[in-house]
């Protein structure tokens, strides 16, 4: 069994393979050149999962409901200390069961970034600890003492 993720508990394996499942099939690993983003991006009929993901990773921000080039659709981000600290570990470490593409995207960011989430356990990175409040009850609080 993997070792779970800093600031993430391993009891939440549901939640962690539905996110990653999510970034993979509809995410993006980038950036806007001066700092790494994982952004997720989809219609607002799927506002609920949205709303879910925002309760369960509450270090990410949820922009919109945007209307544009005649798309309806909310963006999620993870940038700074919590994709630093929290979700680049959190794929890092289940890296194996991205697909190659995703996994040279996720791959490609931390490298053009500088994160560091391979490094083994604790924080990666140059951020400070996570922004998931600890006691919420969710994956990325659980555990953080």
């Amino acid at each position: 069994m993997r070792q779970p993720t800093a600031g993430v508990s391993a009891s939440h394996s549901t939640e962690i393979g539905f996110l990653l499942g999510l970034l993979v099939g509809e995410g993006h690993f980038g950036g806007d050149g001066r700092q790494p983003q994982v952004t997720l991006r989809m219609h607002v009929r799927h506002e609920h999962l949205f709303r879910w993901i925002m309760s369960t990773f509450p270090g990410g921000r949820l922009y919109g409901p945007y209307n544009h080039g005649g798309r309806r659709y909310y963006q999620w981000m993870a940038r700074g200390s919590y994709l630093a600290d929290v979700i680049a570990p959190l794929v890092a470490t289940h890296i194996d069961l991205l697909d190659d593409y995703a996994s040279s995207r996720f791959r490609a960011m931390c490298e053009q970034y500088s994160l560091r989430p391979f490094a083994g356990s604790g924080t990666a990175g140059s951020g400070t600890a996570g922004s998931g409040t600890a006691g919420s009850g969710s994956p990325a609080a659980a555990d953080r003492t």
